[in-house]
């Protein structure tokens, strides 16, 4: 059949249809929607291939575990949610030109940003080019939110923020640095803006709760370097006695298992937000010693039973650990799908109304809920804890829990120092 001949029969039979519909109509009759079945498309940009491919395979798992749920629940109004998922090799520029084109091209109606710092700046310029509604599910740049410059009103976050783990972390470093007396530290983090941020935010508030730091270096190898002899070896002539890191995925374990080759841990207490998760943890020949970490993602923290519950369905279903990008990624879902059935509508302007301030249930809360907060459309109140690693499950036993009082306070003085509130 040529496409000629196909193209009429699509059409003949397109009028039909719509001829039926409007004979319903006049008998009185419930009249056939032609947009009732139309799924609801969502766009997700992502890092699918190479060192850091586990982001994206672990963003859409935790997504479409989400997605399952709410469709097998009959969906909005019978339309189902459809996740469109592409490839951006890592890359800004081809996270935005994905973005666009999951949009002008592919039809989908939201974005689902689920790439590295690197990326979410693109994309969400992308997003306030187009007026769509994006959700940024892994950027922990704090500035992405923070700034007001860059807001939004149809761009939310509902992954964790550096400011938040700096001020949780640097409590927690302080005092293991009065206990130990640990003067002298070093940084090795990636040189972009979550590893210059996050770190720089990290050392205010370490210095803001123990006066005596002293930071001697700052290394700075580029994002997903395979090679860190040089940086070890600058750490090494610098001696500190303490060393932070916000290198994460591969790079982090690329990073450990390279330092261990030159004893790096053996005489110094190294400190990170990035190491408590599966994929890092069973990735590395062997856990060092002195090594502390806030938790990423672990089935033990919250230990509650909804968080235990929501980590054994998901080892079920993808037959693989949840990962920090998992449960971003479902929680994210969790308010989209609340804000859709509130708005009872798929326009992103409307879901973006119904989401601003909303507070819902989740295994990953420290009372069993997050909030996204109304002011910069990101998440709070999600557990935040920091201890001492060990070789083996739980991997971290001696949670020091986040107190949001104290995060909330400081944080808001830092955004007035920055200009930001």
């Amino acid at each position: 059949m040529s496409n000629t001949i196909k193209k009429t029969a699509v059409q003949a039979s397109r009028r039909k249809l719509l001829q039926g519909a409007a004979g319903l109509a006049a008998m009185g009759l419930p009249a056939i929607s032609l947009a009732q079945n139309k799924p609801i498309k969502i766009g997700m940009p992502t890092i699918l291939s190479g060192r850091v491919a586990m982001l994206g395979l672990s963003s859409r798992n935790g997504a479409m575990f989400e997605i399952e749920k709410f469709n097998a629940a009959g969906g909005l109004g019978g339309r189902m949610l459809e996740l469109v998922v592409r490839d951006s090799k890592g890359q800004p520029q081809e996270a935005a030109r994905v973005a666009r084109e999951l949009v002008t091209s592919d039809g989908c109606e939201l974005l689902w940003d689920a790439e590295a710092s690197s990326g979410a700046f693109a994309v969400h310029e992308v997003a306030k080019d187009l007026g769509v509604f994006v959700m940024h599910t892994n950027s922990e740049t704090s500035s992405l939110t923070a700034d007001p410059k860059l807001r939004v009103a149809t761009a939310f976050r509902c992954a964790r923020q550096g400011i938040h783990d700096a001020i949780a972390g640097g409590s927690y470093g302080a005092q293991v640095a009065k206990e130990l007396k640990l003067r002298r530290w070093m940084s090795i983090s990636p040189d972009y803006a979550y590893g210059r941020d996050t770190t720089t935010e990290y050392f205010e508030y370490l210095k803001h709760f123990n006066k005596d730091i002293e930071v001697v270096g700052e290394v700075w190898p580029k994002l997903f370097q395979a090679d860190y002899t040089e940086n070890i070896t600058r750490m090494v002539q610098g001696k500190p006695q303490a060393i932070y890191s916000c290198l994460w995925g591969g790079d982090m374990t690329s990073f450990v298992d390279q330092a261990g080759i030159y004893a790096l841990f053996k005489d110094k207490q190294f400190f990170s937000p990035n190491i408590a998760e599966y994929a890092v943890l069973k990735a590395l020949k062997n856990v060092p010693p002195n090594l502390h970490s806030g938790n990423r993602y672990l089935k033990t923290f919250p230990n509650t039973p909804a968080n235990a519950a929501w980590a054994e369905g998901y080892i079920a279903k993808f037959k693989e650990d949840p990962l920090n990008w998992s449960w971003e990624n479902a929680v994210g879902m969790g308010f989209l799908t609340a804000a859709m059935k509130k708005a009872n509508s798929s326009d992103g302007k409307k879901i973006a109304e119904a989401m601003r301030g909303m507070k819902i249930d989740s295994p990953f809360g420290v009372d069993g809920t997050i909030t996204m907060r109304a002011e910069d459309n990101t998440i709070i109140n999600y557990a935040i804890g920091y201890g001492p690693l060990i070789s083996k499950e739980p991997f971290v036993t001696k949670q020091t829990v986040g107190d949001w009082k104290q995060i909330l306070e400081l944080e808001l003085e830092w955004k007035k120092r920055k200009g930001w509130a």
